[in-house]
């Protein structure tokens, strides 16, 4: 069943196991004002939360898990008596990205926020290799492991396809989810990637690797440099978002240039994956109730119009005006009042 409704309002929203094991913080000056979201140049603010005064909450702790011999981060956002609600973030992003989101959401929820891996702290493929399988392998290991399930789940992008697959494999262990731009490539877009044979995305993958193997991590020779290079990509952002983004985004070589933190390889798309119709099938096996949501400025199609949303049991299909990919950003306030009203019940 698919109930379709479309937001059109213009305003601009501008358990734990033992194995847990908490890592330091790197400083950072730039932290978030409580109460307004919006970020503040604060030089020397403390390094574990959002504000130094003694009564204000503290921001996200940073904790590992271990997911095939891989280190892999995420942060904790306290408040563990409350339900778990997971945030996954998209390709060549982080788990930082969600700051705004989880600022919002933390005094209902307990929120975990993973870097998936070869991304933001986590650690990286040792052979480059970042296949479908092994990113459902490590959520269903977070979930495992810190006793999640059943879990909510808002997700973006690459961590929505991941999801998505994870709740039709484990439709028990998913409560609710929210998938932003999450359901992959359009139709469109995979029937015209399919219509290369075997052989030939063989060797396109090849090809790729290699010359991705060549190919050294972009050096900005200023963090102000990252941060322009953050707001070209998106129009959308705000100064404040870019630069938060950036910040988290980034590492400081040894050199004192900055490059990001994701891995290049994460760039190639695999050769081979569950083939369409296997998809599809995961999709019709989700029992929750699940909110797909989507840009109308984004290249992204609508699932509803596309058909993609019809294998789904249980789905809804909301449109942002002025939104682009990153919906959670371009429409915070809006964002967070839907999910709010979603994952409450409605």
């Amino acid at each position: 069943m698919v109930r379709r409704a479309l937001l059109t309002n213009s305003a601009r929203g501008d358990k734990p196991e033992t194995a847990a094991i908490p890592i330091r913080s790197c400083p950072r000056r730039n932290v978030f004002s409580i109460g307004t979201g919006q970020l503040d140049s604060l030089a020397g603010a403390s390094d574990t939360g959002f504000m130094t005064g003694i009564d204000e909450p503290l921001g996200p702790t940073s904790r590992v898990f271990f997911s095939q011999r891989l280190r892999l981060h995420y942060v904790d956002w306290g408040n563990p008596s409350a339900p778990p609600l997971l945030l996954i973030h998209g390709g060549q992003d982080h788990c930082r990205n969600w700051d705004w989101v989880a600022e919002r959401l933390r005094g209902e929820w307990h929120i975990i926020a993973p870097d998936l891996r070869g991304h933001g702290d986590s650690q990286w493929s040792p052979d480059g290799n970042y296949s479908m399988a092994g990113y459902l392998y490590d959520l269903a290991q977070l979930i495992h492991q810190q006793q999640l399930a059943p879990v909510n789940i808002i997700a973006h992008s690459l961590g929505g396809n991941i999801v998505l697959r994870y709740a039709g494999v484990y439709p028990e262990k998913v409560r609710k989810i929210i998938a932003i731009e999450g359901l992959g490539p359009s139709p469109k877009m995979l029937a015209e990637r399919l219509k290369r044979g075997i052989a030939e995305r063989m060797a396109k993958w090849i090809e790729e690797q290699r010359a991705l193997s060549g190919r050294l991590p972009r050096r900005y020779p200023s963090i102000e440099d990252a941060f322009k290079r953050m707001q070209e990509a998106n129009r959308h952002l705000s100064p404040e978002q870019a630069r938060h983004l950036t910040q988290h985004g980034v590492n400081q070589n040894e050199d004192g240039t900055y490059s990001w933190k994701f891995d290049n390889y994460v760039r190639a798309w695999p050769p081979y994956d569950m083939t369409v119709t296997e998809v599809e099938t995961l999709w019709s096996l989700i029992s929750c109730p699940t909110l797909l949501i989507y840009g109308k400025e984004s290249w992204a199609s609508n699932p509803l119009e596309d058909g993609r949303a019809n294998h789904f049991r249980d789905a809804r299909v909301e449109g942002f005006d002025k939104a682009g990919h990153w919906v959670h950003h371009d429409r915070l306030d809006a964002f967070v009042d839907r999910a709010r009203a979603f994952l409450a019940g409605d």
